[in-house]
């Protein structure tokens, strides 16, 4: 039996629809959003104008790269939260109308446990690994960082989460101290490259159990800079392929930290990163250290599914349509998770 799932997702400033055939992925589209650039961070009211003018032309065109007619879908798969309230408004509208047109299943999808679920998506023609249960996921975005145990499909337990600022967030702080353009996760990558990660150091927070906290960091950062640049102007931009290097060695020590603390408290050596930042060069070969250094089995998703996606939501929405978990039209999005 062939079950088609359209996902859709708006949680922040990307508009995006994807269709899945079981666990394959047909069609995978994104409608970015560069009128945030000018502002340094996303405008939610920008954003959820965009998603209203971009979420018809994405749809259309995810299932006509899919090969296939509206009727032909199975359920409708969205984003219920957490995310921008107005960006979340308008995918989880659009979903409800389209589910009731066409008479089909509504599957509401938590945005971070689909981040994780993106692990089970295979390609035409090619089943990669995955995540035996129970496994850990280090889930890292701009808004949250995690440590998830997954004990089977969507029975998961956080245990450990940052207790202020979120590591990607951080990320795109300390590029935008350093005046590189948004987003700046993306650009420290770069840089750090060229850099070197032991050049400069700064302070780490002392916290206890599986727990993160990068205001600090932000804040020892912060100060760093503003000291060197009395004494040169010109600092940054001598040193910005190192300060790079340098923050970003940091961000990613303290994350593996916390993940190995949590692997040896466990006793779990199924190993996974989720979310946005995992995109990161440096995080994904730390991971992939941790093979050799820690005797994981690690997963890393594909680039094209770290950042956020509607084959996510695809996927998360195909195993909830085998449970027959949906959901009704009375169903409201939620900012916060």
């Amino acid at each position: 039996m062939q079950i088609y799932i359209l996902g859709i997702e708006s949680s922040c400033d990307d508009t995006s629809a994807a269709v899945i055939r079981n666990d394959v992925i047909c069609s995978n589209i994104i409608a970015s959003q560069e009128v945030h650039k000018n502002f340094g961070g996303v405008v939610p009211e920008l954003a959820s104008r965009a998603h209203q003018q971009n979420i018809i032309p994405v749809i259309d065109t995810a299932l006509k790269k899919a090969n296939i007619q509206k009727n032909q879908l199975s359920a409708v798969a969205f984003t219920r939260g957490p995310g921008l309230l107005g960006s979340l408004l308008v995918g989880t509208s659009f979903a409800k109308a389209m589910a009731l047109g066409l008479q089909i299943p509504l599957i509401e999808v938590n945005h971070l446990q689909a981040h994780i679920m993106a692990h089970f998506i295979n390609n035409e023609g090619h089943t990669k690994p995955t995540p035996q249960f129970p496994f850990l996921c280090l889930t890292v975005s701009g808004g949250h960082t995690q440590i998830v145990y997954i004990k089977e499909g969507f029975d998961i337990q956080i245990i450990g989460q940052t207790i202020d600022d979120a590591a990607g967030e951080t990320f795109d702080k300390a590029a935008k101290i350093m005046g590189l353009p948004y987003p700046g996760g993306p650009m420290i990558d770069d840089l750090a490259k060229q850099g070197d990660p032991k050049r400069f150091t700064f302070s780490r927070p002392v916290i206890q159990g599986l727990d993160f906290s990068f205001s600090g960091l932000k804040t020892s950062f912060l100060y760093f800079l503003r000291d060197r640049l009395k004494e040169d102007p010109d600092f940054i931009e001598k040193n910005k392929a190192d300060l790079s290097a340098s923050i970003q060695s940091t961000i990613i020590d303290i994350l593996i930290q916390k993940l190995l603390m949590a692997a040896n408290q466990t006793g779990i050596r199924e190993i996974a990163i989720a979310g946005g930042v995992s995109a990161n060069s440096g995080l994904r070969k730390a991971l992939m250290d941790g093979r050799e250094l820690y005797g994981w089995n690690t997963f890393i998703p594909a680039i094209q599914y770290s950042t956020d996606n509607a084959a996510m939501i695809a996927i998360a929405g195909y195993f909830k349509y085998l449970r027959g978990d949906f959901t009704n039209q009375s169903v409201a999005p939620f900012a916060r998770g």
